[in-house]
């Protein structure tokens, strides 16, 4: 059988009288085509949910070692937790009680005075509550010299409780003396703050 025949015999109006080999062989290529079809198209579609199951592994894989990781170093986490409650518990004893404030505010006054500044003004103001303490604002208006204002500033540092300062302004006090004019004095304007710690009940 020729190429030429063989062409007649595949064409679709004589493929029954076809030789069995011809249709055996046309039946057989249909076959693995239709077999090949399906492998394509199912290989295919398991390939991208591959991909896929592959692409959240890598997420997986990453957040592991990152709580692996964070495992590993939970120990040091704790320690580091301890000494900052420790720290801070240190923080908070040098918060005042409410019974301390008045106490606190003389010493910041006989500061004032033992520094030698002239005291204008001091005046603590009601005070503010944040979420675990109070801050009782005290507005500051002092006269000395910049040696005096330095000496109660430090005096300040230096007093068991906090105390902050805030606000600071500095203006030159002119006096007259002979002929010219000279500044001698400054004039301090500032507001202290110290605070007190609230308790659960007032928190």
């Amino acid at each position: 059988m020729d190429w030429d025949e063989l062409q007649h015999h595949l064409e679709p109006e004589y493929i029954g009288t076809a030789p069995k080999a011809v249709k055996f062989g046309v039946v057989m290529t249909l076959f693995v085509v239709v077999i090949a079809a399906g492998l394509y198209f199912d290989t295919k579609s398991q390939l991208e949910n591959l991909e896929k199951i592959e692409k959240k592994e890598k997420v997986l894989i990453l957040d592991l070692r990152d709580k692996a990781d964070k495992a590993a170093k939970l120990d040091l986490y704790k320690e580091q937790l301890a000494e900052m409650k420790v720290s801070f518990g240190a923080l908070l004893r040098q918060l005042p009680e409410r019974t301390d404030v008045e106490s606190l505010l003389v010493d910041v006054s006989q500061t004032g005075l033992a520094s030698g500044l002239e005291i204008k003004r001091f005046k603590p103001s009601p005070e503010e509550k944040k979420e675990f303490y109070a801050e009782v604002p005290i507005a500051l208006q002092m006269i000395g010299s910049f040696h005096q204002l330095a000496t109660f500033i430090s005096g300040i540092a230096a007093l068991p409780r906090i105390v902050t300062i805030h606000n600071l302004v500095l203006e030159p006090q002119k006096s007259t003396q002979g002929s010219g004019n000279r500044i001698e004095k400054l004039q301090m304007s500032a507001v202290a703050k110290t605070y007190r710690y609230l308790k659960e009940d007032e928190q």
